[in-house]
């Protein structure tokens, strides 16, 4: 257990700080908001702000030599055969940010190029392995995985390229079920029934693609729990983001509207990313009960000690290297008393 702080010392706490104490033992006190707390404190302790901007570079350079592929593909697909143009742009792929719009508007001036194709496949490859290795290299972060038993370059390469199949056959199941509920029911209820068919396909998706991404020693069922908030977020993402971007982009001018749209899609894909590592923290905070987080220290609680401990031992490089922590109160100095990454003593299985 933690050892308690010696509130005496602090006879002269400020009203300010006094407050804050007070409102963080509410939050502790409360399960839900304790988890809460626990899930940013987690994304802070993992820097989650870095992870994120790195999943967004690497997504922005795969989207848009995408896009280059994607225009220059249809161009040759596509050549003189209206019905087929127009059965592209009411298609789901229309719904995509930025994409969509510019498919809406270029549709029937598309041409195809060779060279385009090339660049555009081979830019798409280059961002898209990027993707897939910080994916990985993120759940490793968040699941506090030691760095000797992380898995190598072809390992990882591997598990990207299964990483694409699953994506693969997820988006085909997600247009086949949009199409059979657009043919089944019309107007409001045919898109209420396609937003909820595409929350329940985004959530199946995500499972899929965290248990691609996990460490094996993770069960699936510690999976479930992110997946379930984060399967309806990216839907709502989907569904309101091309609204969101159209409303912001509405007033730019020509001279501006490429960087907006830049922008824009940058927006985008960082929330995208928050989401996928939110809900990765949430799996790890649940799993591994890291709750409740102090707001203020002294002191530490025990999920501080255990979130502080996987954090150092993380860092471990050779099977032969062993990190321990010790905690101790501020005014006391260290103590002999040291925790591995789970919150126990060295040597206690």
């Amino acid at each position: 257990m933690s050892r308690p702080w010696v509130r005496g010392r602090r006879a002269d706490v400020n009203p300010i700080e006094r407050a804050l104490r007070a409102l963080d033992g509410f939050q502790q006190r409360r399960r839900p908001t304790a988890v809460v707390v626990g899930v940013v404190k987690k994304y802070g302790d993992d820097r989650g702000g870095l992870l994120c901007a790195l999943l967004t570079y690497y997504g922005f350079v795969a989207l848009v030599p995408l896009l280059l592929l994607l225009s220059t593909v249809l161009g040759f697909v596509l050549h003189g055969h209206p019905d087929a143009q127009q059965a592209v742009v009411d298609s789901a792929l229309a719904d995509f940010p930025i994409i969509g719009d510019q498919l809406r508007q270029n549709i029937h001036t598309l041409q195809g190029s060779g060279l385009a194709v090339a660049i555009g496949a081979f830019g798409m490859l280059y961002g898209a392995l990027g993707v897939t290795q910080v994916l990985q290299h993120a759940m490793a972060e968040i699941w506090n995985v030691p760095g000797f038993r992380r898995p190598g370059y072809w390992p990882r390469l591997a598990r990207g390229l299964l990483l694409f199949a699953v994506l693969g056959i997820g988006l085909v199941l997600a247009a086949a079920g949009a199409a059979l509920v657009g043919t089944t029911l019309g107007g409001l209820p045919a898109r209420i029934g396609a937003l909820l068919v595409s929350a329940v396909l985004n959530t199946a998706l995500c499972l899929a693609c965290f248990r691609v991404l996990t460490p094996h020693e993770v069960p699936t069922r510690a999976l479930w729990p992110g997946c379930v908030v984060a399967g309806p977020l990216f839907t709502a993402l989907q569904a309101f983001g091309s609204l969101l971007i159209t409303h912001q982009l509405r007033h730019t001018g020509q001279v501006y509207g490429f960087f907006a749209t830049v922008i824009g899609l940058l927006s985008w894909l960082y929330l995208a990313a928050q989401i996928t590592v939110y809900a990765a923290e949430t799996d790890v905070v649940l799993a591994r009960r890291l709750w409740p987080r102090s707001l203020l220290q002294p002191p530490l609680t025990d999920a501080d000690e255990k979130v502080l401990a996987s954090v150092a031992r993380q860092e471990e490089r050779r099977p032969e290297e062993h990190v321990a922590v010790s905690f101790h109160d501020p005014d006391d100095g260290p103590t002999d008393e040291r925790k591995d990454a789970g919150g126990n003593p060295p040597g206690d299985g």
